[in-house]
């Protein structure tokens, strides 16, 4: 590992001992985010492949019922009766703050809470197959919102964790091992320039001595 441009100070080993602590901080932090995130996340995977079954199995099934009731009734009659529908509904979108990751929330209202508000014709001149289909899409209607919303969930989940893993390996095989790199680097180099003011100290004391002792001879 390459080691940091700095000089090698006691005031930077110290800078440095204490971006090391905050990088080991913030290290532990973001890998127990990647964590909770990815447990969240196979939750979300688990559910969506669970609505994605419901809802095309249901999409089906309706299929199947409105084949029924086209095959028993004309297009003309079949338009008009589902020209004006009874029924509306109106979806709010709002978000929810999971782990930093803002997911959406939607939420349904319908106009009226009669169940009979989804038939929006009289019965006089229409089949059972396409009251069955009406109610088998009506039924489906939740399941295929709420699939939408945890879709959408997992694809900005993903992003985020990503995202959280890429900075964990920054901090796990750059940044920490070059701080503590930089770290060793710079406590050599103290050491190496102690010992070296040491030696130096140690010579001028014995020159001093030596000088001292000739002085003293000569005084003799």
């Amino acid at each position: 590992m390459a080691v940091m441009s700095v000089n090698p100070t006691r005031m930077e080993l110290t800078n440095l001992k204490r971006k090391l602590v905050t990088a080991r901080r913030g290290h532990k932090l973001l890998k127990d985010k990647r964590d909770e995130l990815m447990r969240r996340f196979l939750e979300l995977v688990r559910e969506n492949k669970r609505l994605r079954a419901e809802v095309e199995a249901g999409i089906k099934q309706a299929n199947v019922k409105m084949s029924l009731a086209r095959s028993s009734m004309s297009d003309e009659v079949l338009n008009v009766a589902l020209e004006l529908p009874a029924q509306e509904m109106s979806l709010e979108i709002t978000e929810k703050n999971v782990m930093s990751v803002m997911i959406p929330q939607f939420d349904v209202s319908f106009k009226t809470a009669d169940e009979s508000g989804i038939y929006s014709y009289g019965y006089a001149f229409t089949s059972a197959d396409l009251d069955d289909a009406v109610k088998s899409l009506s039924e489906i209607m939740p399941k295929m919102i709420r699939l939408a919303e945890v879709e959408k969930s997992c694809s900005l989940m993903a992003s985020e964790i990503e995202k959280t893993r890429r900075r964990v390996n920054a901090l796990e095989h750059v940044m920490i091992p070059q701080y503590e790199d930089t770290i060793k680097y710079i406590a050599m180099k103290l050491d190496e320039n102690e010992r070296s003011a040491t030696t130096r100290l140690m010579k001028v004391k014995d020159m001093m001595l030596e000088q001292s002792h000739h002085y003293s001879e000569r005084a003799n």
